[in-house]
């Protein structure tokens, strides 16, 4: 490869980055560590490694350390894995100091794996990220054959959509009238049309969304996965959107769509599904009471993100909620969320770790005799470790006292905050 394009390509991204402007979002790394970078389209995934090169050289890193290449750039036309040395070859020309290696849409080039491996085998500083249309952030860990730590990345958090508004949400502002009124308008736009970084500047709010969700559609999951049955994948989506709250098996999914005349069988759904997961899309969230079998194949489903889930909900605001509850949750405490089902208790979370019980309700009109505060006591009887119970209201913020346990009242936007302010991933 001509090392005067690649020096091109690299000071090129250089002025690029430092004049970029981001938002701060918790995202840490360990600099002694190599890293693959993985989540939905368009959450922000490079965003995240051009801040850590900022963070890089105001650590005293110099640019000339810093090799960012997209290999989506066409002056790397024809690159191919033969030219991966001429990389280091660069690097070594730009600085006698050890480089910080940044591959972004890596996965165009045939072979790229066995330079990424080399990479992390002789000490190399490198972190990885690409497009998941053209291979699976799963099948990229699997690739670098544990050489390389993973980083999530997901849609802004509250706190991180506030950052990105420049509404100021410390604990003085949310007592202030007028900050207060900011948060909670900015909040209904969180609510509706979600976290996606860009999707902060755009007047069509629902318009970009929806342009995410196609692309997600048509190339993270029907393209890739050679998908023929277009239909059927996308009425299966929006019958999923509509369960979001209730569990959900394949057989009950395969009965909904044969009801409304879609043929598709059961081992089909079941690959749509993985393929959706994969895709970062959805997520499942699991019964803690279940069997393993029962826990794989009756989840409850949630996406990813409020805005894709807010595409195909007309005014089904308590669900929007749940989803809501589910994803922040499963963002903070991982695969540690469930939900409570049995016999004698129906709770909407449970967060093992913490001994957290969470009921999510749009409204609480009779607040002493609501499902919401018996299961909550249930719970705290019939769960070991349970000891925080929580209610998510819409607006509403109390205390109850229910048979002897506290029950905390909280209105979405507040519980998020709190939530989130704290965090470090």
């Amino acid at each position: 490869m001509n090392h005067d394009i690649l020096k091109a390509v690299i000071f090129d991204q250089h002025n690029f980055i430092r004049g970029y402007e981001i938002v701060r979002r918790d995202y840490t790394f360990d600099l002694n560590a190599n890293y693959v970078v993985v989540g939905l389209r368009r959450v922000g995934k490079s965003t995240i490694l051009y801040k850590l090169a900022q963070d890089l050289v105001a650590s005293g890193v110099e640019w000339n350390q810093i090799i960012y290449i997209n290999f989506e750039d066409e002056r790397l036309d024809g690159f191919t894995s033969a030219d991966f040395n001429d990389i280091l070859s660069v690097q070594a020309e730009l600085s006698d100091k050890k480089g910080w290696f940044f591959l972004d849409e890596v996965q165009n080039i045939e072979g790229w794996e066995k330079f990424a491996r080399r990479l992390a085998d002789t000490k190399e500083h490198a972190f990885i990220t690409g497009s998941n249309a053209k291979m699976l952030s799963r099948e990229i860990e699997e690739r670098l054959g544990g050489r390389y730590l993973t980083k999530y990345v997901t849609p802004y958090n509250f706190a991180e959509f506030l950052n990105a508004k420049h509404i100021d949400h410390s604990a003085a502002s949310i007592l202030a009238t007028k900050e207060n009124g900011k948060i909670r308008r900015a909040f209904h736009e969180y609510f509706y049309f979600g976290g996606f970084p860009e999707n902060v500047g755009y007047l069509d709010k629902r318009g970009y969304v929806s342009s995410v969700y196609q692309k997600v559609l048509l190339g993270d999951i029907a393209s890739r996965n050679n998908i023929r049955n277009f239909n059927a994948l996308r009425l299966m989506m929006k019958k999923i959107a509509e369960t979001v709250k209730d569990e959900v098996s394949y057989s009950k999914l395969y009965n909904i769509l044969k009801t409304i005349g879609v043929t598709v069988s059961k081992d089909s759904i079941i690959d749509y599904i993985r393929a959706a997961k994969d895709s970062y899309l959805i997520f499942a969230v699991k019964n803690y009471f279940s069997k393993f079998v029962e826990k794989e194949t009756t989840p409850k489903y949630y996406f990813n993100d409020n805005g894709l889930l807010h595409l195909f909900l007309g005014n089904e605001d308590s669900r929007l909620l749940e989803n809501l509850v589910a994803l922040s949750l499963k963002n903070k405490y991982g695969e540690d969320v469930y939900y409570l089902k049995s016999q004698n208790l129906d709770a909407d979370f449970f967060v093992e770790s913490e001994g957290m019980v969470v009921q999510v309700a749009w409204s609480l009109s009779n607040i002493t005799n609501t499902r919401e505060t018996d299961s909550l006591v249930q719970a705290e009887k019939s769960v070991d470790g349970a000891k925080r119970f929580v209610i998510i209201t819409s607006e509403e913020e109390n205390e109850i006292q229910a048979d002897g346990i506290k029950i905390e009242v909280l209105p979405v936007w507040k519980w998020l905050l709190e939530m989130w302010n704290d965090v470090v991933r």
